[in-house]
């Protein structure tokens, strides 16, 4: 068996890895995402991402790169664009939070909606493929034959000349149908687009040669083959051996929480909780998949509020998590935020949703906003979990916060469920090398540590939980608004 590139492109990040025959991981890098600003918003930087990935396979030392057999690409389950026949662009790649899609949902009414979450099992939202393909149509100049591809669709098709599908970036455009497991024409008749917009589809396992051209670039073997693993989080549940009844908690910018399931789950109540379909990396299975826009990224928050480095936010968190431990916390004094700096989870989903703090009075110092922003943190984590209905066996934690002792010990707290939290740093690139190769992986082998949670502090926060409730629902009632240059909002009588 061969060595594997894994190369995962996130929101902010590019993480590249050599994962050897034996499933070691031998080298690893990462890279901001490159992205430049287009007169709608932003968009990726191709050039500079195709950089990367060619610099990280040429800096291989010789031995390594001769051992390489396949790449495998991940990415953000959302983000994509047109592409035509001959591989070039008939739009931009767009990034999986631009909206600039959404008016086309606006012509949705209600029974158009219901239809897309029976089909495709997903709420109606801008977040999604179609609508951005839709757009895309629109704006395009010559767009015959071109064809949505995500992100990392699209540089596999770049380093093998053929485009195609993955199965989980499918699930993730709104326009798969989930029990058919074929493109939906009932769904992309909703926004005049014909099924030929999307590609055939492939598994992970299913890759397709190198280019001649890209292998000879890249001194890599001609019979290298390139695979799409698939959507950043379902491909972490392959790296983590997620089970039926175990919770994936997949940390990053965002934060995920994904079960697998038997069936998709799109009955009324689900419709209701905004709760994500999707089909799972391998297998039969499915997944049902809820995203809080905020997790990771709030530490990024945190440090230009508060004016702290990196080094002095950590320092700060492990300080706080010290004093939790010992008691000398007074939740009472605490103000209370609602992380909602990127936008609300389910069942809100709105992407207009902001932050709010309240109760800060004379003696808030930033230590205490600090802690009550990763209190907040699991405090939205317990009622995103609340949706499922379902009772996890166990909780395995993936990403960042996995080196964030006083969000994890907070969350185990609340929830009252010990945590396996892995330190294996790459968990999302492991499960593209286990997807692509075939070979099986085990939670053991991520060297997971666990959370225990502690009874007397669950029954403090638990009280605490249910004290501030009132006030958690005040704020999560707050009406969103657009910011409006003054000049702007008065009338020209007043700015006369």
């Amino acid at each position: 068996m061969s060595a594997t590139v894994t190369v995962d492109i996130g929101t902010t990040g590019v993480k590249l890895c050599l994962f050897t025959s034996a499933g070691h991981l031998a080298a690893s890098d990462r890279h901001p995402t490159p992205t430049v600003e287009d007169q709608w918003g932003e968009i990726y930087d191709l050039d500079a991402l195709t950089h990367i990935i060619e610099s990280f396979i040429l800096g291989l030392d010789t031995e390594l790169r001769a051992s390489v057999g396949r790449i495998a690409f991940t990415s953000v389950g959302e983000s994509g664009g047109l592409v035509r026949a001959d591989l070039s662009l008939a739009s931009p790649m767009i990034l999986w939070h631009d909206h600039r899609g959404a008016e086309f949902l606006d012509r949705l009414d209600a029974f158009d909606r219901t239809a897309i979450h029976r089909i495709a099992g997903l709420p109606a939202n801008a977040n999604y493929g179609v609508s951005k393909t839709a757009w895309a149509k629109e704006h395009a100049t010559d767009a015959q034959d071109a064809q949505w591809l995500n992100i990392a669709e699209y540089v596999a098709a770049r380093f093998t000349g053929e485009r195609w599908a993955e199965w989980s970036l499918a699930s993730r455009t709104m326009a798969l149908d989930l029990e058919r497991r074929e493109w939906s024409e009932e769904i992309t008749s909703m926004f005049e687009l014909p099924v030929s917009v999307f590609p055939g589809i492939r598994s992970a396992r299913d890759g397709i040669k190198i280019s001649d051209s890209f292998a000879a670039t890249l001194h890599l073997s001609s019979s290298t083959t390139v695979h799409v693993a698939g959507h950043d989080h379902m491909v972490g549940a392959a790296g983590a051996d997620l089970q039926p009844g175990e919770l994936l908690n997949s940390t990053g910018t965002t934060e995920g929480l994904l079960f697998l399931q038997d069936r998709p789950s799109t009955d009324v109540q689900h419709e209701r909780s905004k709760l994500a379909n999707g089909v799972a990396c391998a297998g039969d299975l499915y997944t049902l998949f809820a995203s809080i826009p905020t997790g990771g990224s709030a530490f990024a928050t945190l440090q230009g509020m508060l004016n702290l480095s990196e080094s002095q936010l950590i320092t700060m968190t492990d300080e706080l998590h010290a004093a939790y431990l010992a008691g000398h916390i007074e939740l009472a004094t605490l103000p209370l935020v609602l992380p909602q700096f990127r936008g609300s989870p389910p069942p809100d989903k709105d992407a207009t949703a902001r932050g709010v703090i309240s109760g800060v009075h004379s003696g808030t110092t930033a230590r205490d906003l600090v802690f009550t922003t990763f209190l907040g943190l699991v405090l939205q984590f317990a009622d995103v979990l609340a949706l499922f209905g379902i009772h996890p066996q166990t909780v395995k934690v993936i990403g960042p916060a996995s080196r964030n002792s006083l969000w994890l010990q907070l969350k185990a707290d609340l929830l009252n469920t010990p945590l396996s939290v892995s330190q294996f740093p790459e968990v999302v690139s492991r499960g593209a090398h286990a997807l692509a190769s075939g070979q099986p992986t085990l939670w053991s082998d991520t060297d997971p540590r666990t959370v225990l949670p502690d009874a007397d502090r669950h029954v403090q926060l638990a009280a605490w939980s249910e004290h501030v409730r009132p006030q958690w629902e005040h704020l999560k009632a707050t009406p969103t608004t657009s910011y409006v240059p003054l000049a702007n909002a008065l009338s020209p009588q007043e700015t006369s």
